[in-house]
């Protein structure tokens, strides 16, 4: 006996691997652009720390200058300390705002950032059920095609011992033909 089902069977089997392998990637590609959100978060203070340093390094220059010129040219000390006091008043001006500046980044992205998980989990969980479903689909499909085949199989082989009966009598029929005619 043939067995006409390995076929359908091994179709069916890796049309569901290739379903569950894109569900696998989709789920990974999720993940993925979580961390890349959590990296970016994560990497806010580290910018925010880098350009503050930034801005107090230019202070600090802005200031050596200022001292060079009160240094070297008699009288400017009043001018250079009026400068100076406001100089001062626009970098802290500057460092407040900047501060103020990436806690509002921060919050917007982590508000962003738990929007998106949610929606994606939700995704997520919308295709996985349709996964699911379309799996067990595809499963009935397969039993039901599976069936076809056992019952073409079986018809199959029913013909062929039929053609192998009819062959036989036809070689029969001959072989009394060939008696009858030698007789």
């Amino acid at each position: 006996m043939v067995d006409y089902t390995t076929p359908v069977t091994t179709a069916f089997e890796m049309q569901r691997a290739s379903i569950e392998q894109s569900q696998k990637a989709l789920e990974q590609t999720v993940s993925f652009q979580q961390n890349i959100n959590e990296a970016v978060i994560g990497s806010l203070d580290t910018q925010e720390s880098a350009q503050r340093r930034g801005v107090e390094l230019s202070k600090t220059v802005f200031h050596s200058y200022l001292d060079a010129v009160e240094s070297t040219v008699p009288g400017a000390a009043g001018t250079v300390d009026e400068i100076r006091q406001a100089v001062d008043e626009q970098y802290d001006f500057l460092l407040e705002n900047h501060a103020e500046v990436f806690d509002n980044i921060e919050s917007e992205l982590v508000e962003g950032v738990d929007s998106y998980d949610e929606l994606t989990a939700d995704y997520v969980d919308a295709v996985d059920e349709q996964v699911k479903l379309l799996v067990e689909a595809h499963e009935e499909l397969e039993s039901q095609s599976v069936q076809v085949a056992e019952q073409f199989g079986d018809q199959l082989e029913e013909v062929q011992e039929q053609v192998e009966e009819m062959q036989a009598q036809v070689e029969e029929v001959q072989a009394q033909a060939t008696d009858a005619v030698e007789a």
